[in-house]
């Protein structure tokens, strides 16, 4: 019996030492041969796991005798390694895999919600580094999302910045953008304006797309889907960059960075700057900018992170508008007819200028191993706008403007005065200015109940305050420029003062160029400004919560968000407001009011409650098979453009909470060799409102439909295959079916909102225009040797229809396919291949293929007229660029 005791006491010390056994390795980068600090290594079906240090090293404590290590890095095939022993599993080499985020997510990674962090499967597409550094270009930051499924980008010929992105055939305020968890869609109208972010092409440490209904657990309601932007954050080890990129249409840029790396004490530094210029490609298309990055990261200990970002991207660029194909046919397809000649020098109508600092503070604090909370604290500022005219423009025969005309018109003005629609024709090009301040707190507490079940629960806060006014950009001449302030009765309804028989006005005497650096810290004076002046508050809080449970081979999660939205107007112009009247007529000395008049310039107050709720489960019967099936349903408030009528304090009675339901499934096959997803969806929208814009004969409209309801379903295939080392073949198809339902309220406004016709339409059945419904392409990617490597990537359009919100019957565009190519030139510098020197070329629409990307009217073919490839010409749109160019220089150390 004694022998029996000490048998099992040696047992039972063993297996007590074994509890006490340690593994350690090294994981490295296959490609480059480099450590991969921070990267996962988790025991499979266990909680244990570690990180490895800044040299790739990591050591940790097992409690079973034998079982299976996985080790993940973002940016790299995840790697599965069994143990039967401890003690030392030596080098781990990782393979990079393009499809996933490259660069670690040091900070934030409770807010940054990327599919990784939840089991259960949504339909995503990353864009690593790599692949930003390479393909991005001279383009817009969208276009690097172009060969994923249901993408379609348009704009790009308006200019530097005025891409259109749509996802799933909804527009950019229907899809949630993030910056490292931080929403970033415009509080007013939910839009993106590309211009204010050019400078994300050199701060994206990667992007992730979520179509459909995604995993983020902000109280957003994401109907195309969800955007994130996770940026560089302060790095661990020491190094920097520079590079230089030349173009066609004489565009330059240069960048260059560094970072500090982390030091014993827990601190660092990542700073980077860049400069660009070019005259863009079509005629008038001429842009400038900078971008500049900071980002101080501290680490005291392992429990707490922080990390203070701030960047931003000021810059102007001269804008190209829609106009017929008729005008393109005549004067070539890079005619743009919103500039001309003074003496000889260039000017333009129509130039963009914006300047938006963002800055955050992030804070990570793992309370314990279950339990972790992040925060980030951010604010951004955005001060600029963009010029136009007011009163009578003159133009060339060819049709550009005449501003030679233009100048000896003013000086012919009575007292150099010019009045808008005044007796005497004048001209000035205005400036319509958006200031705004802009505060947020996200906040994620999540907490780890057992090895499947964890609990999120967090908080959304915003608040908002916006600026609109017009002034002066240039007087071409003129010493002053007058405009009758057009005040609003208790009706809301327009009226002049003259119909009171009193003549007030607004006299502008000074000029603000339109620069953006030059309106950073500029103020403006209440009587300098003309037109319109009017200011919002909007306030956001929302709450949201997640449950997941997650084995092996099953998932299943709940998400819930409650949110509150308040907002408020004041309008200083368009009401009697004294301090506005700087000049009066002979019939008033400008201190009565006319009778009727409000003399207040405070909106009503409105509150609006909206809330989603959405939930889905996996099934993974093999390591190479999934499948999933998700459903949500969003109550979303309107946004506060749609809320206050006609740009007006009155409550527009046509809006209400609009109602979102998304069904999907997916299934997912993944392999060495061959991997593939097939997503399907149905998103139902009820009680929307759609706007469009158009311009025919130089004069801008709005179309906004009201009620709308769109019905999008579809399925979308993407798939990868490796058949040999370095070579690579990426492909996805989409097909859509996206229609409206029912009728609407069809509004058209004019430049400055004034209503010119109201009716209800029915639109049943008609299809929603913007995005192409059919799309599909094919990538293939070569790595010759370890210095040379080529790609090449086609893409092919079709059902595209016209975009002009809501109609019965639409327009469809030609199909077209694109092809691009480039090719990558790297010679590593060093023994430790750290340093590197990297040439890399792009051609894109390698074809030169002449296509319509866009159509704003809908005019069909009747007998008799001129068409282009089957279009009527008389429809307004833009024409895709043709064959672009671009080579970049540079170096890593």
């Amino acid at each position: 019996m004694k022998r029996i005791y000490l048998a099992f006491a040696a047992v039972l010390m063993s297996a007590m030492a074994f509890s006490q056994g340690t593994l350690t390795g090294t994981v490295t980068d296959g490609e480059l041969g480099g450590p991969l600090p921070g990267a996962t290594v988790m025991v499979r079906g266990t909680s244990t796991g570690t990180s490895t240090d800044f040299d790739g090293n990591f050591t940790l404590e097992v409690s079973q005798s034998s079982g299976t290590l996985l080790i993940s890095y973002i940016g790299f095939v995840s790697k599965s390694v069994p143990f039967t022993t401890t003690g030392s599993l030596g080098t781990i080499a990782l393979q990079p895999d393009a499809e996933e985020l490259e660069g670690v997510v040091v900070v934030g990674s409770g807010i940054i919600d990327l599919a990784t962090d939840r089991r259960t499967p949504i339909a995503v597409s990353s864009v690593p580094i790599k692949v930003i550094q390479e393909k991005i270009g001279t383009q817009d930051v969208t276009m690097t999302l172009v060969n994923t499924p249901s993408v379609y980008v348009s704009g790009q010929a308006g200019g530097f910045g005025d891409t259109n992105m749509r996802v799933r055939g909804f527009e950019q305020d229907n899809t949630a953008f993030l910056l490292n968890g931080q929403p970033i869609n415009g509080m007013e109208d939910g839009l993106m304006y590309w211009s204010n972010w050019s400078g994300m092409n050199d701060i994206a440490n990667g992007i992730q797309i979520q179509r459909g209904l995604g995993s983020s657990k902000l109280a957003i309601s994401s109907v195309g889907g969800t955007v994130n932007f996770v940026t560089k954050a302060t790095e661990m080890s020491e190094g920097g960059f520079g590079y230089a990129t030349v173009a066609n249409n004489n565009y330059i840029k240069t960048s260059a960075g560094y970072n500090t790396g982390i030091s014993d004490k827990g601190w660092g530094m990542s700073v980077m700057l860049s400069h660009w210029q070019g005259d863009g490609y079509n005629e008038g298309n001429f842009g400038e900018g900078q971008t500049y990055f900071i980002s101080v990261g501290y680490r005291p200990n392992d429990t707490h992170g922080f990390n203070f970002l701030i960047t931003g991207a000021p810059q102007f660029h001269d804008q190209n508008f829609t106009k017929s194909i008729s005008s393109y046919l005549e004067n070539g397809l890079r005619y743009n007819n919103n500039w001309g000649l003074y003496n000889g020098q260039y000017m333009t109508e129509r130039r963009n200028f914006y300047h938006k600092p963002v800055a955050n503070l992030n804070w990570d604090w793992n309370i314990s191993e279950t339990s972790q909370l992040s925060t980030v604290l951010y604010a951004s500022w955005g001060r600029g706008g963009g010029t136009g005219n007011l009163g009578n423009r003159i133009r060339t025969a060819d049709g550009y403007i005449d501003y030679d005309a233009i100048y000896a018109q003013n000086a012919q003005v009575t007292d150099g005065i010019g009045v808008n629609f005044g007796s005497e024709p004048a001209y000035i090009t205005r400036s319509s200015m958006n200031l705004h301040s802009w505060y947020g707190l996200v906040s994620n507490f999540e907490k780890k109940f057992s090895e499947n079940l964890t609990w999120n629960v967090g908080v959304d806060l915003r608040t908002y305050y916006g600026e609109h006014f017009r002034v002066v950009a240039d007087f071409h001449g003129l010493d002053g420029w007058r405009e009758n302030i057009r005040l609003l009765d208790q009706n809301n309804d327009h009226q002049p003062y003259g119909s009171f028989g009193t003549y007030k006005y607004s006299l502008a005497t000074e000029s603000y160029k339109p620069s953006a650096w030059g309106n950073t810290f500029r103020s403006f004076s209440e009587l300098q400004k003309t037109d319109y002046s009017n200011d919002e508050r909007i306030s956001y809080g929302g709450i949201f919560t997640q449950l997941e449970y997650a084995t092996d081979d099953f998932s299943a999660f709940f998400q819930g968000a409650l949110s509150n939205q308040y907002h408020q107007r004041f309008d200083h112009y368009q009401y009697a407001d004294q301090s506005l009247i700087n000049g009066t007529s002979e019939q008033s000395t400008g201190t009565d009011l006319p009778a009727g008049i409000t003399p207040g310039v405070d909106s009503e107050k409105v509150n609006n409650v909206g809330y989603n709720v959405k939930g889905g489960l996996s099934y993974n019967p093999t390591s190479q098979h999934s499948f999933y099936a998700n459903a949500g349903y969003y109550n979303r408030q309107p946004y506060h453009d749609n809320i206050y009528l006609n740009f007006t304090n009155a409550i527009n009675p046509l809006t209400e909470n609009e109602k979102i339901l998304g069904l999907e499934a997916g299934y997912g096959f993944s392999s060495t060799m061959f991997s593939a997803n097939v997503n399907l969806y149905r998103t139902s929208w009820k009680d929307r409102v759609s706007t469009s814009s158009n311009v025919v004969d130089d004069v801008l409209t709005y179309t906004s439909n009201f009620g709308t309801e769109q019905l999008h379903s579809g399925v979308e295939v993407d798939f990868k295959v490796k058949p040999t080392q370095g070579l690579t073949f990426n492909g996805f198809a989409s097909v859509g079916n996206w229609e409206y339902k029912g009728d609407a309220v069809t509004q058209i406004t004019d430049e400055d909102r004034n209503v010119i016709s109201t009716e209800r339409i029915d639109y049943d059945g008609g299809k929603v225009g913007g995005a192409a419904q059919l799309s599909g392409g094919l990538g293939v990617a070569y790595r010759i040797n370890s210095m040379f490597s080529v790609d090449s990537d086609w893409r092919y359009y079709d059902k595209l229809y016209a975009d002009v919100g809501a109609i019965k019957e639409n327009l469809e565009l030609p199909s077209f396919s694109l092809l691009d190519a480039g090719v990558t030139f790297t010679m590593p510098l060093g023994i430790d291949k750290s340093k590197a020197l990297k040439i890399r070329a792009n051609m894109n629409n390698v074809l030169d293929k002449e296509y319509l990307s866009e159509l704003t009217t809908a005019n069909f073919v009747e007998p008799g007229d001129e068409t282009y490839d089957g279009i009527n010409v008389t429809n307004q749109g833009y024409f895709g660029l043709g064959r672009t160019w671009n080579v970049t220089l540079r170096y890593d150390f």
